[in-house]
């Protein structure tokens, strides 16, 4: 069975997330929940839809950037959608600066998105929505005056508050509030934060006026858009409206408000905000909260979060994991033959690499991150560029990625990789949240047991070996 070189590199390529709605996607999809510390997305489904499917459920999602989260949550959009419920699902990065997030821009974000997805539906005019709105807009724009004629700025609008409003916003553009339905409330949100997003001095002023709003903010969202909107889904038959948030944990820490880290004042500071939105909501967290100081503030407000650790490849006293080496190797093969079942891939493997020795170490040296089997397997591509793959390219990928990382590594950060190598722990300060938030240290869960590792890429050099 050929294999072409080209298809192969693309269908590998590491920033690709698989959509597990789109039947080719699906193809390539493997089940890890058994070498992942149990089955995560099935348990966030039973609780949604067998658990409590009639009321309002705040889940925060972690693990490491690169793990799979993304391909996990379209999992469980795509089985969520198959039990009935109509399911948002964003990536936040698209709508918000991710180094400068308020809680105010991203009820907003939130609220676009709802209605965006909801836009053929007929609702009653979100009176207060549209005041914030109108009032957001104003500020967002210099000497803007309503008159009596009805002109907004020179360009003629509807002030009406049956029928809603149009209007121009310099540097913002024409702005949509009204009653028609979700799509102008999509549309006004819209492009408000769009702007915001881009020009640092007008999302300053946004949050400004909209953080001693905000309590208005979350109960016009809650009463005028989401009320509607579940009530209106539940008489089409769909059983609730589900809200996914994605990438909220590539948000950046720094300082807001003074030196409060941005991470602990969304999370933590407002959390009574991001927890009280009337759906069922998933939020992506970054996992260096599970080793601040105020964790255990975060796990009051919220329940302890659902954490996606590495897939296993290793236990805890050194001995391989066949079944995750196993599953990692089905991975690489799946994405060039997505159509065969296991045994019919692992006939065909001869094809892609010289000795099946070879995909046995990939699959090792990747530590059962997802996204870095993937860089050097691509990698791996671009150095051989031919079929079967060598394993003396390999090793010279491997050792590329090893001094790439080694160049950002203290002398001091090696001695706490020394102490995670030996006692498989890592603990609350910020030297440890550095080894974990720079890939240096992976976290793994087995029957219970949970643990860390060195990366094994650093494992053979020099340093961990004095």
């Amino acid at each position: 069975m050929s294999i072409d070189l080209q298809k192969f590199y693309q269908v590998t390529d590491p920033s690709k997330t698989l959509n597990y709605s789109q039947s080719e996607d699906k193809d390539y999809y493997i089940d890890f929940s058994n070498v992942r510390g149990g089955q995560i997305i099935r348990k966030l489904r039973n609780k949604i839809a067998i658990l409590t499917p009639n009321q309002p459920t705040c889940t925060l999602f972690t693990g490491h950037i690169g793990c799979g989260k993304s391909t996990e949550l379209l999992r469980l959009k795509a089985e969520l959608e198959q039990d009935g419920f109509h399911v948002v699902y964003f990536v936040s990065s698209k709508d918000l600066e991710l180094t400068d997030v308020d809680i105010g821009d991203l009820l907003l974000a939130i609220a676009q998105r709802i209605s965006q997805s909801l836009d053929s539906i007929q609702i009653k005019e979100p009176k207060n929505l549209k005041d914030i709105l109108l009032a957001a807009a104003k500020l967002l724009s210099t000497e803007i005056e309503l008159t009596a004629e009805g002109q907004f700025m020179g360009v003629s609008t509807s002030a009406n508050t049956e029928s809603g409003a149009n209007f121009v916003v310099p540097g913002v553009g024409e702005v949509s509030v009204g009653r028609e339905g979700f799509s102008l409330v999509a549309a006004g949100i819209g492009k408000i934060t769009a702007r915001a997003k881009n020009d640092a001095r007008l999302r300053d002023r946004l949050n400004q006026f909209l953080a001693p709003q905000k309590t208005q903010l979350l109960r016009a969202i809650n009463d005028e858009l989401m009320e509607p909107a579940i009530e209106a889904l539940k008489a089409s038959g769909k059983r609730g409206l589900v809200v996914i948030i994605d990438n909220l944990d590539r948000i950046s820490n720094t300082p807001k408000y003074g030196s409060r880290p941005q991470q602990e004042y969304l999370f933590i500071d407002q959390g009574e905000f991001l927890g009280s939105l009337n759906c069922h909501i998933v939020y992506t967290m970054p996992l260096s909260l599970k080793f601040c100081n105020e964790y255990n503030v975060l796990t009051q407000r919220f329940e302890s979060p659902s954490v996606l650790p590495m897939i296993t490849v290793q236990y805890s006293n050194g001995q391989a994991c066949e079944e995750g080496l196993k599953l990692l190797e089905q991975m690489v093969l799946a994405r060039a033959y997505p159509h065969l079942n296991e045994v019919e891939r692992l006939k065909q493997s001869a094809e892609l690499f010289d000795n099946s020795a070879s995909l046995r170490r990939l699959c090792q040296v990747s530590g059962g991150h997802v996204r870095d089997l993937l860089r050097l397997l691509n990698s791996w591509i671009q150095e051989d560029m031919a079929l079967p793959l060598q394993r003396n390219s390999l090793e010279t990928v491997i050792r590329s990625f090893r001094n790439e990382m080694i160049m950002q590594i203290s002398d001091f950060e090696w001695a706490l990789l020394r102490q995670v190598q030996e006692r498989k722990e890592v603990r609350g300060d910020q030297e440890y949240q550095t080894l974990v938030r720079s890939r240096l240290v992976f976290e793994y869960r087995s029957q219970g047991q949970s643990w860390f590792d060195v990366n094994p890429i650093l494992k053979e050099s020099r340093e961990l070996q004095l």
